[in-house]
């Protein structure tokens, strides 16, 4: 990084998956950022109480643990901090909670630095944002009803299981699934 730069911020990145992890930590530091790692809720929580960071980029899922809370905490001991949340595993009912517990954005992966970095500044909804062109499948369907069912429940899967009808790990089947894409 060159010295000359001004910094832009403490950015926290928070995500289980070291080599992903790596990169980010590696690219916004080209950036012009402070960045802080954390594999794990606990790990950024500490880092965020010695730092303080401005930015933060948080995983939905970190391991057995969800990144939600990690937002919540976060906002609640740093207000004003700009947290974007990133998931492979994007539901409209998780990106209205992260939003309504205080994230700015909510980022499917894979996603471009780029829109990250934008995501931090953007205070307004976007009205002109792509319409799809067509409903989404009913595997999708399913996929965010499960989510709503989940979030309803607080993560608790056997709650979330006996509300759906389901085995407890018949839903844990269905939720290592990647969700579909339309």
């Amino acid at each position: 990084m060159n010295n000359n730069k001004p910094i832009k911020g403490r950015l926290m990145i928070v995500d289980d998956d070291d080599a992903f992890r790596e990169s980010m930590e590696l690219e916004f530091t080209d950036r012009g950022y402070q960045v802080l790692g954390a594999p794990d809720p606990r790990t950024a929580l500490g880092l965020a109480a010695v730092h303080k960071p401005k930015y933060a980029i948080v995983d939905l899922r970190l391991g057995g643990e969800r990144g939600l809370e990690v937002v919540q905490a976060l906002v609640e001991r740093l207000p004003g901090i700009r947290a974007v949340v990133l998931t492979g595993y994007g539901s409209i009912a998780t990106a209205i909670e992260a939003i309504k517990i205080g994230a700015v954005h909510y980022l499917t992966k894979p996603t471009d630095p780029d829109l990250i970095e934008d995501a931090f500044e953007k205070i307004a909804g976007d009205p002109t944002v792509p319409l799809p062109d067509s409903p989404p499948s009913l595997a999708r369907h399913e996929r965010e009803y499960i989510e709503y069912v989940l979030a309803g429940t607080g993560g608790n899967i056997s709650e979330a299981a006996r509300r759906l009808g389901l085995h407890r790990q018949s839903l844990q089947r269905k939720l290592r699934k990647y969700p579909p894409r339309k």
